[in-house]
């Protein structure tokens, strides 16, 4: 069996596993969804054991992480099938995971929550599910890990949530099945869009796997029904909208207008909305300042007004609650032991204060690694494709700009979580294969075994699993996060990997004799594309 199959085989054992934990219900990795049994998301009631539950998902991060390896070398060894076999199977598999209850956090119960505030005339901002719970509502009693935590999303998250408690009514089941409907249309939306962006059927095939596909995603992301999907649908559009046109004032407001309601779901798309500005002034470094300015005016001006607008109807209130989230270190990120270290010296308030420092000028310092490191490898405008790229109106160099910015976030921040790397993965998918991928590969991996459950609340682990958290979330996890950290600058700023020296690279996502492939097999056009246009339960948010 070649290794394309194997790694078929691989995403297959990990999306069985993912699904028997899910269908079995309430469990260690799965909390208790009140509301009448015949509605959906449907599971049997088999009560499965700890070490099953445990056992059968950390199964599936193994065999998914296996079986992505696999498939990512039998592409580049020149193994295809085609990409729309991928995308329908992929979203078949995700439909799947709809119809069962999520699993792997208790987070979809806080959603449900923060739509019945809003729903009930109360503010999610202000209100925490404790303080609604006290009036009997029967939604918020239901919430776990964040009860005495108000909503950090912002007002269109909370406007799609209120809309599935209109659905739900006081049923949680049914509310949450709502709102893994939506997450599926964004998750399903993003496929199209990465398919239609990638161009040439090996490049969709990269994208399919990496996203529609990608077994550690449809576990952590779609089968733990979580947010973030709805954010990133509108910050791939974005970019997919400024692709095609990156000389065009229109197509720049509409871009930061995307972006902005994304930054109305999660605020982290703010970081989109810098990339696209960095990406359009190195597009247009040698053209009249005027031109760059009513670009960057256009493409700030869309992201203002709607930014703005979601600033304005969450108000004060949602600013201080955001503000105050950025405050928090998960255990399974390096910063913790950090802070704890430092918290000895210098206090607790002064510790936490100079990790989130530390951690903006890393993230800082990797940005600009990265983004030194795309224009070096180029030497050419961003928007300059290879051939069979520039037909399908990509521009890869601004696309590695926008993932730049975000794996800097991504590899910095003290606050980590496995499903957060979907916001990675989604523009990794739309880039040429390099050394990324692997770490990547890893950080994610260690973070689904991390998180082995993401729940603390009505959780018990019996004895012999006690060395789960010890293990991965305050050692396998920390090391790993640090060792990638480590192996991106080394990605950057050195030449002597060439296994890893694909970063920034235009060539094509396809094997080395691809037919995506320019033939002088350097990956650079030959002209420019003119192609138109820290606390108990602080580790699961």
């Amino acid at each position: 069996m070649n290794a394309g199959r194997l790694g078929l085989a691989g995403t297959g054992l990990s999306l069985l596993c993912t699904f028997a934990v899910a269908v079995a219900g309430p469990s260690v990795m799965e909390p208790v969804l009140s509301g009448a049994r015949r509605q959906p998301p449907w599971a049997f009631d088999l009560h499965l054991s700890a070490y099953l539950a445990v056992g059968l998902t950390a199964l599936g991060v193994l065999a998914g992480a296996a079986g992505l390896v696999l498939l990512l070398r039998a592409v580049r060894d020149g193994w295809t099938v085609h990409p729309r076999t991928v995308l329908l199977a992929g979203m078949l598999a995700a439909v799947v995971l709809t119809l069962v209850p999520p699993f792997g956090s208790s987070d979809p119960l806080s959603y449900a929550a923060y739509g019945r505030m809003v729903a009930t005339g109360h503010n999610p901002y202000l209100t925490t599910p404790a303080q609604l719970a006290a009036h009997g509502d029967p939604v918020a009693r239901a919430v776990q890990d964040w009860y005495g935590q108000p909503s950090v999303y912002g007002p269109l998250a909370s406007g799609i949530q209120a809309l599935a408690s209109l659905i739900g009514g006081t049923s949680v089941r049914l509310t949450v099945f709502v709102l893994g409907l939506a997450n599926l249309l964004a998750f399903g939306v993003t496929a199209l869009l990465l398919y239609r962006m990638s161009g040439g059927r090996e490049r969709r095939l990269r994208a399919m796997l990496l996203w529609t596909a990608n077994p550690l995603l449809l576990q952590v992301l779609i089968a733990g029904g979580h947010i973030d999907t709805q954010q990133i649908v509108f910050c791939v559009a974005a970019v997919a909208v400024l692709s095609r046109g990156w000389g065009s004032p229109g197509r720049a407001a509409l871009a930061g207008a995307l972006a902005g309601l994304g930054f109305a779901v999660k605020v982290s798309a703010a970081l989109v909305v810098a990339g696209l500005a960095v990406a359009l002034v190195l597009e247009h470094r040698d053209r009249e300042r005027a031109v760059v300015a009513i670009l960057l005016g256009s493409l700030c001006a869309g992201f203002a007004v709607v930014a703005g607008a979601a600033v304005a109807i969450g108000g004060s209130a949602m600013l201080t609650v955001t503000s105050r989230a950025s405050d928090m270190v998960s255990i399974g990120s390096p910063w913790r032991t950090i802070r704890t270290v430092l918290q000895g010296a210098a206090g607790h308030g002064a510790a936490g204060d100079l990790v989130k420092y530390g951690a903006i000028v890393l993230a800082l310092v990797l940005a600009v690694l990265m983004v030194r490191r795309i224009a070096e490898r180029r030497r050419v405008s961003v928007g300059v494709a290879p051939v069979g790229v520039a037909s399908a109106g990509v521009a890869p160099a601004g696309v590695w700009v926008v993932l730049a910015l975000v794996v800097a976030w991504l590899f910095a921040w003290p606050y980590v979580l496995p499903w957060y790397d979907a916001f990675g993965w989604a523009f990794l998918a739309l880039v040429p294969a390099s050394g990324l991928d692997w770490l990547m590969l890893a950080r994610t991996t260690a973070l689904g075994l991390a998180y082995l459950p993401a729940r603390t609340a009505d959780v018990s682990l019996p004895r012999g699993l006690h060395w789960i958290q010890p293990a991965f979330r305050n050692g396998v996890s920390p090391a790993i996060i640090t060792a990638t950290v480590a192996a991106l600058i080394a990605i950057t700023i050195g030449n002597r990997y060439s296994a890893w020296s694909d970063f920034g690279s235009v060539r094509s996502a396809g094997s080395a004799g691809g037919s995506d492939r320019h033939p002088d097999g350097d990956g650079r056009a030959p002209a420019r594309h003119t192609g138109g246009e820290g606390m108990r339960g602080a580790d699961r948010r």
